[in-house]
């Protein structure tokens, strides 16, 4: 059975909830923006994912009896009532999936009653967290590997619920592939996969290894070639295969000096098309760092599904404006020195040249920024009266996140750490 979201957040949501509604004001009109202050330090851009599993997550929001159960321990028969009847009703706009962000984009801006907005805090803010970090690894990568295929391969590196989405993210970001089976079953992401060291440890040679995994898979499968000896198993491999044996798999030493001599020895031995995957730790600088080397396709595991040193993102989710006693909208906001939001309804637009290079961020507050002629509007409409009207499909957030990458200065591909690469202006 699948669960309902509802108590994937936090006690005091619930308790604002509780205590709003003894005020009379949980029903007062309001506007959330989910944001970031910052990028990940020394990120030059940040990738957003997560819209469509957010959007799942607003769509099946329900307080089952079971919940109830457990919550009526603690909370009041009002508040209960209430939740008891919860569904969303409200309006939510945001950036697409797979939009470039930048310090103070609008990502999400969440339109609604009080308490109806503030339940699904933690919640969106635990999937856009996530599922951000973990695009904006991958983007990094795919961009360091240029037109060589990365495969999402670090299931095993994280919690399972959480490899499931990061493989999802990666896709969106560019990855080709997962070796995650109910990221394939759930999301449609094309999967991956052929043996592990364990295969060839299994068999009494390397050579009945591989010709029961050529016997069982045909030709065109990947090898895994450094369990012993790497020119003995690679010329055993072509041997078994013939030359027209699909690649040959390197997971550890220099694999930058192996891939040169890899590929000098399948040459040598006719295999000219057999391509060259290599794995081991990856991330997007020892990606830049294979550019010269005769490699045909990177796994990555541990860096992506950690976010390459960065797991979240920092994203939080603010009170922005709400009605007044008179019923006219009020903006509203956090002073905190080292916290600071900026009160007001928000839109935005990323402001571009001539030639179609992004040049800055533009948040207008209270009213839309002015389009110049160039300029891109950044928020669609996912949310229209608590039915979702923005799902895309994972392709089309692929193809849209490949747009808003290509549309960025140069600067931001450089992997050195610097500074935002486009300023956020507020008008």
């Amino acid at each position: 059975m699948t669960r309902s979201p509802a108590l994937l957040t936090d006690h005091y949501e619930l308790t604002m909830v509780q205590a709003a509604l003894h005020a009379g004001t949980a029903e007062r009109h309001s506007v959330f923006e989910l944001f970031p202050r910052r990028l990940p330090d020394g990120r030059r851009y940040g990738v957003v994912a997560g819209v469509g599993r957010a959007l799942d997550a607003i769509e099946s929001f329900r307080f089952t009896d079971e919940d109830l159960a457990v919550l009526c321990e603690v909370l009041d028969e009002t508040t209960c009532e209430w939740l008891a009847s919860y569904r969303f009703s409200g309006d939510v706009w945001g950036y697409a999936e797979g939009e470039a962000y930048f310090p103070y984009s609008p990502l999400l801006v969440v339109e609604g009653g009080f308490a109806e907005a503030v339940v699904l805090e933690t919640v969106l803010l635990s999937i856009y967290n996530h599922d951000s970090a973990i695009a904006s690894a991958a983007s990094r990568m795919t961009w360091a590997a240029g037109d060589r295929p990365c495969i999402e391969m670090g299931s095993r590196r994280t919690h399972e619920e959480a490899a499931v989405a990061a493989a999802r993210a990666a896709y969106v970001a560019g990855f080709a592939t997962t070796s995650n089976l109910a990221a394939r079953q759930r999301y449609g992401v094309p999967s991956a996969g052929t043996a592990a060291h364990s295969f060839v440890l299994l068999h009494d040679t390397e050579a009945d290894a591989f010709r029961a995994q050529v016997d069982a898979l045909g030709v065109g499968t990947t090898l895994l070639v450094d369990t012993y000896d790497v020119a003995a198993a690679v010329r055993t491999a072509v041997e078994i295969a013939g030359p027209d044996l699909g690649a040959v798999r390197l997971d550890s030493g220099d694999l930058g000096v192996l891939a040169h001599e890899v590929r000098a020895q399948l040459d040598s031995l006719g295999a000219n098309g057999t391509r060259i995957l290599v794995t081991s730790d990856l991330d997007e600088h020892a990606i830049a760092s294979l550019a010269a080397a005769p490699v045909d396709g990177y796994g990555v595991g541990t860096q992506l599904v950690t976010g390459s040193g960065h797991p979240t993102c920092g994203f939080v989710y603010k009170l922005v404006s709400r009605a007044g006693d008179d019923g006219e909208m009020v903006s509203v906001a956090k002073r905190s020195s080292d916290k600071i939001s900026i009160g007001g309804r928000k839109y935005a637009l990323r402001r571009r040249d001539s030639s179609g290079v992004a040049r800055s961020e533009v948040v207008g507050i209270g009213t839309p920024p002015v389009d110049d002629g160039d300029d891109r509007d950044l928020l669609v409409p996912l949310v229209a009266g608590g039915e979702v009207v923005g799902r895309t499909t994972l392709d089309e957030a692929r193809a849209h996140h490949l747009m808003a990458r290509s549309e960025l200065p140069r600067a931001a591909g450089k992997l050195s750490r610097g500074e935002a690469v486009i300023e956020t202006l507020h008008v």
